[in-house]
């Protein structure tokens, strides 16, 4: 079972069945009169809303969800946390990709690239000094895999890292001790997933403790910010810069503040997006549909009461 806007390349030939299995193929519209009869559903495109949650009642036989995200917030509501029904996700094909993402973006306003474009656009020959970034400290908050390798690329540059989780571990400072780390923080980036905990946890009072020439990064998810909090702090220039790839909104409205300031990088949810992740994203369905059909354990089993996978060991099918 599918739902999508757009057919995933070489699903097909990843899915193939013996005939005794049925594959439906569903826009958001349609979702509701393909879930009848359905014991797995992939969600293809994680931008649809909550359409799984608008047609929960169509649900009869559901097992299964799959999600070609990391993100698994849309599929969480109190319905589907109170069923049976398993979810898994795509932990581990935008790990790397979105820890380059982000030295990009270190990079980019330790090196003033933003002003060199512009002044460039306009044939402006002027001088100046960048800053290095050995010497700078970052905070990433988010303990998974895409936070860990976001810290483990930015230490290879030299920077001072501190990552920072839901609950302490080796490597890895709790949640509580955030608020204590942002005196020293030069770039805080946020790649957790969005919790009850997480939501609105950069607001006007995390902001006021971060000095002044702080950037915030954040490829987790928009809501993880308060962005009217953040507008104000940009534009008081109480921070220095945000480089954005998720919003509240998205797409972005054409009216946001942000795509007008001059210290703000906006890019449209693309972080992870690299050549190939749609076929890595079809590797990893396949090879669970394949455990699934099998009754063997799946990888990337979400525990619904926390919003993320706890652990990378594969768990059984039911």
């Amino acid at each position: 079972m599918l739902h999508s806007s757009d057919l995933p390349p070489g699903l097909d030939e990843r899915i193939a069945t013996d005939g005794t299995t049925t594959v439906r193929y569903a826009t958001a519209d349609k979702l509701a009169d393909s879930l009848p009869g359905a014991d797995a559903l992939l969600v293809w495109d994680f931008t649809i809303g909550d359409v799984v949650r608008d047609s929960w009642a169509s649900v009869d036989a559901l097992r299964w969800v799959h999600t070609a995200s990391a993100g698994v917030d849309r599929l969480i509501f109190d319905e589907m946390r109170a069923s049976d029904i398993m979810i898994t996700n795509s932990r581990g094909v935008f790990d790397t990709a979105m820890a380059e993402y982000v030295l990009g973006l270190v990079l980019a306003y330790a090196k003033d690239l933003p002003r060199t474009l512009r002044q460039q656009d306009r044939g402006e020959w002027r001088h100046r000094e960048t800053e290095t970034i050995g010497d700078k400290t970052a905070v990433v908050v988010g303990g998974g895999p895409i936070g860990a390798r976001t810290a483990e690329l930015l230490r290879a540059v030299g920077m001072r890292v501190h990552l920072v989780g839901r609950r302490a571990r080796p490597g890895v400072l709790a949640a509580e001790e955030l608020t204590g780390l942002l005196g020293d923080t030069d770039y805080l980036v946020l790649a957790a997933p969005l919790t009850e905990q997480t939501r609105g946890m950069v607001n006007a009072d995390l902001l006021g403790r971060l000095p002044g020439h702080a950037r915030v990064i954040n490829v987790g998810r928009g809501p993880l910010i308060v962005e009217k909090d953040l507008v104000a702090a940009l534009e008081a220039g109480t921070v220095a810069g945000a480089a954005l790839d998720v919003f509240e909104t998205e797409p972005l409205p054409a009216d946001s503040r942000l795509w007008t300031l001059p210290n703000v990088i906006v890019s449209p949810h693309m972080s992870g997006d690299v050549i190939g992740w749609r076929q890595s994203l079809v590797g990893l369905f396949a090879d669970n549909l394949t455990r699934y059909r099998n009754g063997e354990p799946l990888r990337n089993v979400v525990d619904k009461n926390h919003g993320y996978v706890r652990d990378t060991s594969p768990q059984g099918a039911r």
